[in-house]
């Protein structure tokens, strides 16, 4: 299925062609029937071209961004009687702005008036637009002359359009809700992408809801891909939706308020809008604040020289704050629209999630930097920017994750640009040796504070950054490999070896360590070298006293008491009770019920 919207001034026979080509009626409203004016979307289809109807009426601009928003084509239409008309330029520049480039041009009422001269008009009118060169044909839709030619044209346009990807994430703007008895609340919307399929899951204003039901050119179905018209039946909090809300795939989307964009203004409109905007994408109208980027000059203030992509105008970029959170992408197309001067903007979402702009001079370097963005999701391009985030983000950016760029740095959900993760690496090492330096004694430095040094934000990545270094991990701390102890402390543990070479389980006492000037302080820095073990306040044996510990048990009954290991281990009951309560806690040795213990074997 393709989806294409009407285009063109009020009165101009859209929604006569639509009948003529569909055998529907376009106008749902019995007073749009009455007028003969179409004031709100409507929806008709034949084999599997669907049609949106929208209102040419210039009150209603709003409901025909909503209809034109969603869709990758129009049928613009111009009477051979009345030729360009004040609407019809106005759609062309909406058109234009949303970057359409696909289309076909009807002259209508072609039985009334020589169709020439509208064409030419309009051939003029679309030069350096989007539309610039689109097929046209004549046609009346009371006579039914030129049908069969508009029939081929819209057919060989639609086989041109590109086929979306049916796993892409939805997002499917409404434009149209109502409610079914005994069904709930249904709402309808051009699905450009993606697979929507009954018992999904969607979200929507924060509400998650079920897909209850699925239909599509009137028929009932259990999934539907895009480009399609879809009409979901959903449960759940839906009481609240409107034209404007969207159904998302949950997780992968990031709703945001603020953004950066490229301006592109059509025709005679002044480069930049006013402070105060109307944000339209899809079928969304939110009230916007924009703040220029770029240096005020009088090619800014001055008027457009293009109705097209605005390609090479200067335009220039700009910080919009949105009303509402809407969920965007990088290469969205949206356009902002003055309610005042009815001037229509064209904007490509350069970045969903802007830096602050904070510093004098802010704006200025911000533009700099999307000067060179392109609207494209580049993976590699993001990294370098934000130096590091989470992969489903930069996905719900619009970056795509797929292929990681080489060189890309990969630590569980996060993914780091690999100059700055070279930076951080050298950084850590820097930070490591200088407590070292610093504070021999205590020369570790502690994990969450690596992790505020570097700017991280999950200490994980710290663990991945040190990894290469060959740091040493010891209690949440990292210190440098072969960290050597001070000269006085070396001494004084070189004598304690010396002793526990013949004595391995002699604890000195707090007379004798005070003596070789071995303090808290300095027994932790032996300890965190990996010389010793502190089994308890002035308990201190050798780092590998455990081990040779249970080598020492093992030749002792299969059960046996404390006074027995006191004796095997030739120690005292002040060394010999915490050695064992720690082999307890580590699990080498259990206690029995009666007071004695067990060495535990291997399962």
């Amino acid at each position: 299925m393709r989806v294409i919207a009407t285009a063109g001034h009020v009165d101009h026979g859209k929604s006569t062609l639509l009948r003529a080509l569909t055998g529907m009626e376009p106008d749902r409203w019995e007073e749009e029937r009455r007028r003969g004016l179409t004031i709100d979307l409507g929806f008709v289809w034949t084999g599997d071209l669907a049609f949106v109807d929208v209102p040419g009426h210039e009150r209603f601009l709003t409901n025909m961004l909503a209809g034109v928003g969603p869709v990758p084509a129009v049928l613009f239409v111009v009477a051979a009687d009345e030729g360009w008309r004040v609407q019809s330029q106005e759609h062309l520049d909406a058109v234009a702005a949303l970057g359409i480039t696909r289309g076909v041009l009807a002259i209508t009422r072609a039985d009334l008036a020589d169709p020439g001269a509208a064409l030419a008009e309009a051939r003029a009118r679309m030069e350096g637009t989007t539309l610039e060169g689109i097929p046209a044909v004549a046609v009346s839709g009371r006579t039914g002359s030129g049908l069969p030619e508009l029939r081929a044209a819209l057919a060989a346009m639609a086989a041109a359009l590109p086929d979306p990807d049916p796993g892409s994430d939805v997002r499917l703007w409404i434009d149209r809700v109502f409610t079914i008895a005994g069904r709930g609340t249904v709402v309808t919307g051009t699905l450009g992408a993606g697979t929507l399929a009954t018992g999904d899951t969607v979200q929507a204003g924060g509400e998650t809801l079920r897909v209850r039901g699925l239909h599509s050119l009137g028929q009932a179905c259990d999934e539907i891909a895009g480009p399609a018209r879809v009409a979901v039946n959903v449960r759940g909090a839906a009481d609240g939706l409107r034209r404007g809300d969207v159904l998302v795939t949950p997780g992968r989307w990031l709703p945001t308020t603020v953004l950066d964009v490229r301006l592109s203004p059509p025709g005679d409109v002044p480069r930049r809008p006013p402070r105060q905007v109307v944000w339209h994408i899809g079928s969304a109208a939110v009230p916007a604040t924009v703040r220029p980027l770029t240096t005020g000059t009088a090619a800014d203030t001055g008027a457009g020289t293009g109705a097209g992509t605005g390609a090479g105008t200067g335009a220039g970029t700009a910080r919009i704050v949105l009303a509402e959170a809407l969920p965007l992408r990088i290469g969205d197309r949206a356009l902002l629209r003055d309610p005042g001067s009815r001037h229509l903007w064209g904007a490509t979402v350069l970045d969903v999630r802007p830096p602050e702009l904070r510093r004098r001079g802010a704006a200025g370097r911000r533009a700099a930097e999307l000067a060179a963005m392109d609207g494209r999701g580049d993976l590699a391009a993001e990294l370098r920017r934000r130096c590091l985030a989470r992969r489903a983000d930069l996905a719900a950016m619009g970056a795509p994750t797929d292929d990681l760029p080489e060189g890309t740095v990969a630590v569980g959900e996060w993914l780091a640009d690999p100059a700055s993760w070279a930076a951080w690496r050298d950084r850590l090492a820097a930070l490591v040796q200088a407590r070292a330096v610093r504070d021999p004694l205590d020369p570790g430095l502690p994990l969450e504070a690596a992790r505020q040094a570097l700017g991280l934000p999950d200490r994980t990545l710290v663990d991945a950054l040190a990894a290469p270094l060959r740091l040493r991990r010891e209690r949440g701390r990292l210190l440098p490999p072969g960290a050597a102890l001070p000269p006085a402390t070396e001494r004084a543990v070189r004598a304690l070896e010396a002793g526990w070479a013949a004595e391995p389980f002699a604890a000195p006492d707090s007379e004798r360590l005070a003596a070789l000037g071995l303090d808290a302080r300095a027994l932790a820095a032996a300890e965190s070298a990996g010389r010793l073990t502190r089994l308890a306040p002035g308990v201190v044996l050798p780092a590998d006293a455990a081990g040779r510990a249970v080598a020492v048990l093992a030749t002792l009954p299969r059960r046996f008491t404390t006074a027995q290991a006191r004796q095997a281990l030739g120690t005292s009951r002040r060394v010999a009770i915490p050695l064992l309560e720690s082999l307890d806690a580590a699990g080498v040795t259990r206690r029995a019920t009666d007071g004695e213990r067990e060495l535990v074997g291997p399962d």
